[in-house]
């Protein structure tokens, strides 16, 4: 049984000028909408990312607590659940789905919350990696609207090194003989095996490998690491819609849009949210320098590093030491920005 809902957006039209047929969120809620509709937190997701995946944040008593808070999570585009390669109908399924931006996703977003349930105020955006640059995105697109962010683990503009990453991790499922332009018959198992092996070195650092913290995990060697985990991460996902998600992901600017015009300094300055912004000190997609050039250019917002081994992935939920200093960090900031 599906544990989240769907939102009927109608024919769009995207950032890039091409239409999606019948597009749809998908999204699951947690908590309750308040009488004046002022508890209001909006949670996107990241690459490979859904819903569920985002829960380890949520709950009585944390941070994002779901008996004071109405939590909202939107699934992006592209991640199998929301309108993505695999679930459109031709002809722009499958290797035919077109380039959805940042900008598109934050856009529809704001569609659902406003459309859907008539909320004009969001308390908190937060969000994880791709869901970090879709929470600048809000702060930027909707400054009236947001009060406050907490982008962690990601950038408002991905820099060309992570890009050259992101262009790695397709090329390596493309590899596959299997993969015929996105037309498969069959998922390209191989090359989504090469895609995590790919990913391995750069979702983690350079100490992670070194003090072999992966034990921690349950993997005795190297090996089995790579093998038992990272061999099969992505084997159950659609070929399709991780390569989307990632396009979305090399792609992502919140200046590229109508308004800014890849201004990026404007767009910075355009988010007048309370902002925390807490990028890994490991990460090596989305390196702390990078963040600390943006809050410069933000009017409201705190640098706070997070120190961590676990590179980009010490935002996932799954070192409860990292999860704990997201969640009291972010109990602070709200604490502090409530008053």
């Amino acid at each position: 049984m599906k544990d989240y809902e769907i939102y009927s957006l109608g024919d769009v039209e995207l950032q890039s000028g091409q239409k999606l047929p019948q597009a749809f969120l998908a999204y699951k809620t947690y908590g309750a909408l308040n009488s004046t509709k002022s508890n209001v937190i909006v949670y996107p997701t990241w690459f490979a990312g859904q819903h569920t995946d985002n829960e380890w944040l949520i709950g009585p008593g944390k941070a994002l607590d779901s008996d004071k808070y109405f939590i909202i999570v939107p699934n992006m585009l592209g991640n199998g659940l929301s309108s993505s390669p695999s679930n459109t109908p031709a002809p722009f399924d499958r290797g035919n789905f077109p380039l959805v931006t940042i900008y598109d996703n934050v856009r529809l977003q704001h569609r659902l919350i406003t459309e859907k349930f008539g909320i004009t105020k969001v308390a908190l955006v937060v969000g994880w990696s791709l869901g970090a640059l879709q929470t600048f995105q809000w702060g930027s697109s909707y400054p009236e609207m947001v009060e406050r962010i907490a982008p962690f683990g990601g950038t408002a503009k991905t820099r060309p090194h992570a890009q050259l990453v992101f262009e790695a991790l397709i090329a390596a499922l493309q590899a596959d003989s299997s993969w015929k332009e996105g037309f498969y018959s069959h998922q390209p198992t191989r090359g989504l095996a090469a895609m995590g092996r790919a990913y391995a070195p750069w979702g983690f650092s350079q100490s992670y490998y070194l003090e072999q913290l992966y034990q921690e995990e349950g993997y005795s060697t190297l090996k089995a690491y790579l093998e038992d985990y990272w061999d099969q991460v992505f084997l159950s996902f659609d070929a399709n819609d991780l390569i989307a998600v990632l396009r979305t992901g090399i792609s992502g600017d919140i200046s590229a849009n109508p308004l800014d015009k890849g201004n990026f300094e404007q767009a910075l300055n355009r988010i007048a949210a309370q902002a925390l912004v807490m990028p890994g000190s490991t990460d090596l997609f989305f390196p702390p320098e990078d963040n600390a050039y943006e809050v410069k250019h933000m009017p409201n917002a705190i640098f706070q590093p997070i120190e961590s081994k676990w590179g980009h992935c010490f935002g996932i939920g799954q070192n409860e030491q990292d999860s704990l200093v997201i969640d009291n960090h972010l109990k602070q900031f709200l604490l502090l920005t409530n008053g």
